[in-house]
């Protein structure tokens, strides 16, 4: 018999079980509740509030609605949502990651503040996550958003460059890129940088390999969507070769069961816990 064992670092991060209390609560009044966009990166998790009423719209139905509540989700909104639901009678639920908050502040600020010199404010994070769409939006769209350091490469070194990052990006390689920058950046340009990357998520990394270490077969439970559950599940991958990425219980193939002793269980800043509870009892069959 196996033993099978749930990563008790893996689950919702602060600002996620933040947004999805505030929506709870919100529903559990009985109230009409929208939410702009996918309010967590899991298929399952949405469906489950779906099932409570939550109603998940995009930016172009958020742009027809009038005298509605709408919730925020924890990735951040441009000012232009905003703008939007003032001229709307629309009441927002700002469920904003706090740590998000904070970067869509400091961008706007640097944004902001006038220079002699031609500077490149730039974003190191995916091109289009909802994160990166509102942290661009504190720019009036002219901040670069580079996803690698390949990318990183094609920068004018010859402009100031201030560098951002996504909260949820890889600390390892937005250092490579730092480096980078700092070796090709031209004496008459200055170059400032700042790592904002979320700690609760950055920490998940070396506690993710030692939990992938430590079992003869992974299961990394997280939706399709998740790009931070990408990042981490290359890192189970690295350390185990034996790991592999479900979205949902049926998706667990039991003929990977036979040779393991022992099975672990981990997942994304997206991903609940009952569904990795749910991957466990399906492993033992009950």
């Amino acid at each position: 018999m196996y033993k099978v064992e749930i990563d008790e670092g893996s689950g919702f991060c602060f600002g996620v079980t933040t947004a999805i209390q505030k929506a709870e609560e919100e529903l559990s009044k009985g109230t009409t509740l929208y939410c702009l966009g996918d309010i967590v990166h899991n298929g399952q998790e949405c469906e489950r509030l779906k099932q409570m009423g939550l109603i998940t719209i995009n930016h172009e139905e958020f742009g027809k609605l009038k005298n509605a509540k709408v919730l925020l989700r924890a990735h951040g909104e441009p000012p232009q949502t905003y703008k939007t639901a003032q001229e709307n009678n629309i009441e927002i639920i700002d469920a904003t990651c706090p740590v998000v908050l904070r970067l869509q502040k400091r961008i706007k600020q640097e944004y902001d503040t006038a220079s002699d010199k031609e500077k490149q404010i730039v974003i190191y994070g995916k091109n289009g996550h909802a994160e990166v769409l509102g942290l661009v939006g504190q720019t009036e769209g002219k901040a670069i958003v580079i996803e690698s350091l390949e990318e990183a490469k094609q920068l004018d070194f010859t402009k100031d460059i201030r560098l951002y990052s996504q909260t949820t990006k890889s600390l390892e390689e937005f250092w490579q890129i730092v480096e980078y920058i700092k070796e090709h950046i031209s004496p008459d340009a200055s170059f400032e940088f700042y790592d904002t990357i979320c700690r609760q998520v950055a920490n998940r990394m070396p506690n993710i390999r030692k939990f992938a270490g430590a079992h003869d077969l992974i299961f990394f439970v997280c939706g399709k969507k998740s790009s931070n559950g990408k990042i981490l599940y290359q890192e189970c991958k690295k350390v185990n070769p034996n790991s592999y990425l479900i979205d949902q219980p049926e998706e667990i193939d039991k003929n990977l069961l036979g040779k393991a002793q022992s099975i672990g269980i981990c997942g994304a800043t997206s991903t609940p816990k009952w569904l990795m509870e749910a991957c466990k009892k399906v492993i033992l069959n009950k």
